[in-house]
């Protein structure tokens, strides 16, 4: 087995944020600025590893992260030696669990610790001489399924069209913005593609039970492959059950789950045919790999939630390779300079595929000097 011990000698952060044209828009608001928050550690003699930290929301986010991870996570990091990344994830977690209940802020500090986690495995990752995926699981494909995410409610057909001539072979929309235009969308959708394409619709917590069963009823007849979060993400077990029950439609949620008993309790309730973990928002790929290989354990689908910057989603990537299963790669279809200048060289996609290069690590280096127009100066 490689070495998987750990001695930080420097951690630093990147912020980046670019306005968008037209928003990204969602059931509970909008996002008018795209933004990455990305960091960089080093071990003494010199080999790196680079992470990325949910940093969507609020709007000044990444700055917020980055001064947690600068002013408290870097100096808890490197004050030891640690002798693996899930070693420092469990130790940068249990540290900072009285300072999480007095600042009321889990959230940020579980996103922080996630993106010092990724960038510690793709450290190891490299230093070991191996692609992240087949770190974790020497027979890791270099491949992964992955699908067309964040359609939104205006023009979806030539958005989707564009990502089938990409290679995407599966496609999310964007509902919960009234049943007149969410079912038009899908109708325009599915006359678009054709009856072979998969979809997925996304509510983004939008509804409450009956509401969210009304429409799922009336979406059936578009065969959508799984309706997202129709409800609040901290519903009760029994709401999720009963809707289950009662839904044409599999249901699909986690990636506003935050640690290991929620995912549990979620798996416990049945109500879920995939599950989908974020690994910037909670866990990193410590986290995340011990849930991804419990849901698929449950007979599930393990599909990586994602909506960021390049670093998180080639992490995903290798993540879903690692864990296996039916599961898919989320991919988001909105453009975002963020995404392909963070991950060079930026993977491709060939028939419905992400592919995984076989340099060691995630394979990827951000194009800083691309990215300097887009730097945050907090």
């Amino acid at each position: 087995m490689s070495d998987r011990s750990l001695q930080l000698a420097r951690i630093e952060t990147f912020a980046w944020r670019v306005p968008l044209a037209e928003p990204v828009r969602n059931s509970f608001g909008m996002m008018r600025s795209r933004a990455a928050l990305a960091v960089r550690v080093e071990d003494a003699d010199g080999a790196h590893g680079w992470g990325e930290v949910f940093s969507n929301w609020p709007p000044d986010g990444a700055e917020h992260r980055a001064c947690l991870i600068d002013q408290v996570l870097a100096p808890l990091a490197m004050e030891r030696p640690h002798g693996s990344p899930a070693a420092l994830w469990s130790y940068l977690t249990d540290r900072t669990r009285v300072l999480v209940l007095q600042t009321d802020e889990p959230g940020p500090f579980a996103q922080a610790i996630a993106g010092i986690d990724i960038a510690a495995w793709d450290l190891v990752a490299r230093r070991a001489g191996l692609p992240l995926a087949r770190l974790l699981e020497p027979a890791a494909p270099d491949r992964v399924p992955a699908y067309a995410s964040g359609i939104n409610p205006s023009r979806p057909g030539p958005v989707a069209l564009a990502q089938q001539s990409l290679g995407f072979r599966a496609f999310k929309l964007k509902v919960g913005f009234g049943e007149a235009r969410d079912c038009a969308n899908l109708r325009e959708l599915r006359d678009a593609l054709g009856e072979a394409a998969m979809l997925m619709v996304d509510a983004n917590q939008a509804w409450d039970l009956e509401t969210g069963l009304a429409m799922a009823d009336r979406m059936a007849p578009f065969h959508p492959a799984w309706l997202e979060e129709p409800l609040r993400a901290d519903a009760a077990p029994q709401t999720w059950r009963s809707f289950a029950e009662r839904s044409p439609i599999p249901l699909a949620a986690g990636e506003n789950l935050r640690g290991r008993d929620a995912f549990g309790t979620a798996l416990a309730t049945g109500a879920f045919r995939y599950l989908q973990p974020d690994v910037i928002k909670w866990g990193g790929i410590t986290g995340c790999l011990d849930v991804g290989a419990g849901i698929v354990a449950a007979g599930l689908a393990f599909c990586p939630h994602y909506l960021g910057g390049g670093i998180g989603l080639t992490a995903s990537a290798h993540l879903l390779a690692a864990v296996g299963g039916s599961g898919l790669l989320e991919v988001d279809s909105n453009p975002n300079p963020l995404r392909e200048a963070l991950a060079q060289p930026f993977s491709r996609i060939a028939e419905g595929h992400w592919h995984l290069s076989d340099a060691p690590g995630l394979g990827i280096e951000p194009d800083l000097a691309a990215l300097a127009r887009y730097r945050s100066r907090r």
